[in-house]
């Protein structure tokens, strides 16, 4: 797959994210330029809670599971600082589509991605790994007991974005 093949996923992504309201932009992480997308949600079902959803993509030459495991430390991070309105957990929260494309992936760091979402008090993680090379999307899909009640909404805004296939 080619750079030219990375780059228009990332592109289909940004379409996607904007036909959701989710404003998308691109930023510079230390040089690596980053699309930046967030939409705000509020469900009585979710105990009145506001749940900021950010979504931040990046083309890296080799996603490992240091990589992934790093890069959704700082998408977690960035959520936090850039949410505005009330501290998480109170009557807010954030979850987060870290999402890599690359055409060299470790088996392991596919697996990382899929086994489960990353969670800190009232934020929440669910790596995306894409292997450009395969045209495969590798994320959790689950409802786990912390975060039970957004799952649902995270599945569905996770197909929606980034249109994951099936192994072949």
């Amino acid at each position: 797959m080619s750079d030219e093949s990375i780059r228009n996923y990332l592109a289909s992504v940004e379409s996607r994210l904007a036909a959701d309201g989710c404003a998308p932009h691109w930023v510079d992480w230390a040089g690596v330029p980053v699309l930046v997308g967030r939409r705000a949600d509020f469900r009585m079902r979710w105990a009145a809670t506001n749940l900021h959803l950010f979504t931040v993509a990046a083309a890296v030459p080799e996603i490992t599971v240091p990589v992934v495991d790093t890069f959704t430390t700082q998408v977690l991070t960035y959520a936090k600082a850039n949410k505005g309105g009330l501290p998480v957990g109170m009557q807010t929260g954030v979850a987060c589509f870290p999402v890599l494309v690359s055409d060299r992936i470790d088996p392991a760091a596919m697996a990382w991605a899929e086994e489960k979402q990353r969670n800190m008090f009232a934020c929440f993680a669910r790596p995306v790994v894409v292997d450009a090379a395969r045209g495969y999307v590798g994320m959790y899909n689950g409802k786990p007991a912390i975060g039970r009640a957004y799952a649902g909404h995270l599945i569905q805004k996770g197909a929606l974005y980034f249109q994951p296939r099936q192994r072949g």
